[in-house]
């Protein structure tokens, strides 16, 4: 058979080819076709090659979801670059650590971030050149040879057509790290071979399944695990994708998805909640909408039943990590069941559940226990680390504590590391919190350890209440009551206006930890 390398520039080669035409919008910003998207994104990478950028070498992206964006993905991977994107919701000190240690030579930078990128060039002697996405490029007076350019200056003046994918499929495509809420941020180097088939794994039938009708809306940041893989699986199919650069309140995204006549939306439960409580204070309908998935956090019962009833969409919950690409499990696409678990792996990776110890369970079904996982878009060892990161049989352990239906469906039931430990035994504040995010009214939901005298640690719970809701925390408790043990029940109930979120938009247990989990 041929020869034919994995490599994701393929995706966009196809787009502009069959679906030269179907667009990519930004919020405000225009639009354009994929054929001319192609066009720019290889006339970039003649641009990176011209300012000295080698094979292999890392390109920092610190952007929002804009059209300049995806051409980064792009104009860098095509060449043989790496992307590295990074999260501006994180302090200087964690990017400067991820930056350093990637050894970015190049830095693109968004609308709004401009002093960010200057702390960052001064901490990181590794940037070489910053180039903003959005206007010109601002007078800085900096020491070293750190150049400055305007994005469309510099495709003007070195922009020039390049060959891609004129390399190995194994070759280094994105660079991603943890979110470091509980730890140092740990880098997860992506190929090209590893992301291709993580695209294909994720357009089947029964996962995100995108098709040429497809109109997307990518919510989730392009900075958040490449976008959730959205950036290569709608040129991948011709899909079109809709962009909502910097901002991502509920009137902005129901103006976008009524305008672009959008079938599917994606991200966090947060952006969500801003959509709904829009749409119910101004009457406005989303009647294009069919689908929307959902990842991070798990989503309380309460706020999925909200949204198919408010948006009359179906809602796809989903599990996945930065070390998976980043897609793990899926609610199927279709059906007329309601998502209440996070779904089954698509082909191209496997599952099990071991105990504390590493050994894998006899019964799969049923039972909790420690998740790991195997594929070929699963890390073997994290970025510049010595030894990999895998068991005896070649599979990652999440640190997720989980059970498997009879259908197969995975439900998180917790963190290993949030689990706490009372009186000499273990409290898991997943199964509480999934008891109590079934209660009408409930917004979010967490469950911290408390220091105690007597028990060592104590379950407190923190809600966050959906608009117009009182607390009632003996109702609260009663739903506990009969469905987990009585020593299980939280010593208090607080309710918190905004529960804290971190960079990634998951509940920050962290934060909640040092206001709350102290006796």
């Amino acid at each position: 058979m041929q020869p034919y390398a994995l490599t994701v520039d393929k995706f966009l080669d196809h787009a502009a080819k069959w679906w030269g035409r179907r667009e990519i919008v930004t919020a405000e910003a225009g639009r354009v076709g994929y054929a001319e998207l192609r066009a720019r994104s290889n006339r970039l990478s003649g641009a990176f090659k011209a300012l000295g950028l080698r094979f292999g070498d890392r390109i920092g992206t610190l952007a929002w979801n804009t059209q300049h964006h995806i051409e980064i993905y792009y104009g860098a991977m095509g060449a043989g670059f790496v992307c590295h994107t990074l999260n501006p919701r994180l302090t200087i000190s964690h990017l400067a650590a991820m930056v350093n240690e990637a050894e970015d030579r190049m830095l693109m930078v968004g609308a709004g971030l401009a002093g960010i990128a200057r702390d960052l060039a001064l901490r990181c002697p590794c940037i070489e050149t910053v180039v903003f996405l959005d206007g010109e490029a601002p007078q800085w007076e900096m020491s070293g040879d750190c150049r400055t350019f305007a994005f469309e200056a510099l495709l003007q003046k070195y922009g020039a057509q390049t060959r891609w994918g004129d390399f190995d499929e194994g070759a280094a495509a994105g660079l991603c790290y943890t979110s470091g809420t509980t730890g140092a941020p740990k880098g997860v180097l992506y190929t090209h071979r590893s992301t291709y088939l993580h695209t294909l794994r994720s357009l089947q039938a029964d996962a995100i399944a995108l098709t040429p009708a497809d109109s997307v809306l990518v919510a989730v940041p392009l900075f958040h695990v490449n976008g959730w893989g959205f950036s290569f699986a709608g040129p991948a199919v011709g899909a079109k994708l809709v962009l909502p650069g910097r901002y991502t309140d509920g009137a902005r995204l129901a103006k976008l998805i009524r305008e672009e006549d959008v079938t599917i939306a994606a991200g966090v439960q947060t952006i969500w909640l801003g959509l709904l409580d829009h749409l119910d204070a101004t009457g406005e309908e989303v009647p294009t909408l069919k689908r929307v998935i959902i990842g991070g956090s798990r989503c309380p019962d309460a706020l999925i039943q909200r949204m198919e009833e408010r948006l009359q969409a179906r809602v796809q919950t989903s599990w996945g990590m930065t070390e998976l690409s980043p897609l793990g499990t899926v609610a199927p696409a279709h059906g007329s069941e309601r998502a209440v678990a996070s779904g089954r792996p698509p082909m191209g990776l496997d599952l099990k559940l071991t105990d504390a110890g590493g050994r894998t369970l006899a019964q799969q079904r049923n039972v909790s226990g420690h998740l790991k996982v195997k594929g070929a878009s699963v890390v073997s060892r994290y970025f510049k680390a010595e030894n990999d990161v895998l068991d005896a049989e070649g599979y990652f352990d999440t640190g997720d504590l989980a059970m498997i239906d009879d259908d197969g469906n995975l439900t998180i039931t917790g963190r290993s590391k949030d689990l706490i430990k009372s009186g000499g035994e273990w409290i898991n504040p997943g199964e509480i919190e999934r008891i109590v995010g079934r209660l009408p009214g409930v917004g979010q939901v967490a469950v911290i350890g408390r220091a105690d005298p007597k028990w060592g640690e104590r379950p407190i719970l923190i809600v966050e209440l959906q608009k117009s809701h009182t607390l009632d925390e003996e109702a609260l408790l009663d739903a506990l009551r009969g469905n987990v043990a009585d020593w299980w029940i939280p010593d208090e109930v607080i309710q918190v206006a905004d529960m804290p979120l971190a960079a990634t938009g998951k509940i920050d247990k962290n934060r909640l930890c040092a206001e709350y989990a102290r006796a």
